[in-house]
């Protein structure tokens, strides 16, 4: 197959340049084959070539080419739920091991940053989770109580405070988390399958897994080129998921999410943003986020069209929404607009399932892809060598398809316009 060129992003036109991963043409026998080259494949083999395991990486594309090369580049602890719902959802002992390992996340990310050495323009300036109405600002509150109830490096912020970090009164009230941050991700994503390689692991760019079936006690996978063998398999396609396992695709709702950026801003425009540099998220029916990255650029992002697009004029709300927060952005050039697939499960929680033996599949980070991924390729390393008897700080679950799944699109944009006017009206 040919190498699809990367979405036409920033991170693109300004990442490290990309390690060879060159084509499976060669029948391979190894322990674990690892079916997508995004933060999830990557850390999980990395993590398994670091205790002497063979892994194999096959991707379709080059490593990043989906979501991990395309996000927003935040690194946002904790989960989507709050930690009171967790524990309720999951029970006093798993919920704690869950929360514990969700807030952590950003730290172990930028742990393995450091450890390996990865130049991504990595950060850890904390993250804002923001409100603009008294519904999501009462909510957000709330969240910290629980947060700062169990420890964690958590404060709420009032108007004034936030009025000094972001440079906008747009807000009434946020938390803030110190260990969020951010990152390049396509440098990351470059990083972590370089730091996977000199570990030991295999990474194939352009060859996609075109069947996975058993072949006597171990699995086989066809590729366009060769035939992999292997004792077991783990499945890491997130939003780009396709029929590959019966009925995966099902189980979650892939939306494309749009990031537009500026030229580099004056410093004097960028401190008056985002003087310490934290990113920020809002909190509503409809999420917008942002930041500066290491480059005075504003990167913004959000729901866009439920396609591909190019241009930062296909997100031109984005655009007027940041001269909205901060009027001094009129007449600053906008130079990319791009986005990607990200894969959204119907609970709002990540998936990790063993639907056969020595099959294990992890899908579903719905928008906190980059610090979550990151730290489950451990979490899956240590199942995928320990067996069902190694415990994972995150629910093993059965496969649901999503009821009416055909339909996801017409529900995706109603959803949006819906989330949309709920947010302009407070509710």
């Amino acid at each position: 197959m040919t190498r699809l060129p990367l979405p036409p992003s920033l991170y693109a036109d300004t990442a490290v340049a990309p390690v060879a991963t060159p084509p499976l043409d060669t029948d391979k026998s190894v322990s674990v084959a690892i079916i997508g080259g995004g933060y999830t494949g990557l850390s999980t083999a990395l993590h398994l070539a670091e205790q002497g395991v063979e892994a194999l990486v096959l991707e379709a594309q080059e490593p990043g080419w989906g979501a991990s090369g395309n996000n927003g580049g935040h690194t946002n602890p904790g989960l989507k739920h709050d930690p009171d719902q967790i524990e309720a959802d999951f029970g006093a002992e798993l919920g704690r091991r869950m929360i514990d390992f969700a807030y952590g996340t950003t730290n172990f990310t930028h742990d393995l940053i450091r450890r390996y050495q990865i130049p991504c323009e990595a950060r850890q300036n904390g993250t804002l989770r923001a409100a603009y109405n008294e519904a999501s600002a009462a909510a957000i509150e709330k969240t910290a109580q629980q947060c700062i109830r169990r420890g964690m490096p958590v404060t709420y912020l009032n108007r004034e405070q936030l009025r000094g970090m972001t440079g906008t009164d747009r807000y009434i009230g946020a938390m803030l988390d110190t260990r969020g941050g951010d990152l390049h991700p396509l440098s990351y994503a470059r990083g972590l399958a370089r730091a996977a390689i000199s570990a030991g692991a295999k990474v194939h760019g352009e060859t996609p897994a075109l069947s996975l079936r058993r072949d006597g006690s171990r699995w086989r996978i066809e590729t366009p080129r060769a035939v992999v063998h292997a004792d077991k398999v783990l499945l890491a396609t997130n939003g780009f998921t396709d029929d590959l396992w019966p009925a995966l695709r099902r189980t979650i709702v892939p939306v494309f999410s749009s990031i537009a950026a500026t030229a580099p801003l004056s410093d004097e425009v960028a401190r008056s943003i985002m003087p310490t540099r934290p990113v920020l998220y809002e909190s509503g029916h409809i999420t917008v986020y942002y930041r500066i990255d290491q480059h005075n650029r504003l990167l913004m992002g959000g729901r866009g069209p439920m396609r591909w697009i190019n241009s930062p004029d296909d997100v031109a709300y984005l655009m007027r929404y940041a001269e909205r927060l901060w009027p001094q952005l009129k007449g600053v050039a906008w130079t990319h607009g791009w986005n990607s697939r990200l894969a959204i499960t119907k609970d709002h929680y990540p998936h990790v399932h063993e639907p056969a033996e020595n099959i294990l599949i992890s899908l579903g980070c719905n928008g906190r892809g980059v610090a979550l991924s990151t730290a489950m390729g451990a979490q899956l390393a240590r199942r995928l060598i320990g067996g069902a008897k190694a415990e994972i700080d995150m629910p093993v679950t059965g496969i649901k398809p999503i009821p009416m799944h055909a339909f996801w699109p017409v529900g995706v944009t109603t959803a949006v316009i819906a989330g949309r006017v709920r947010d302009r009206l407070g509710i």
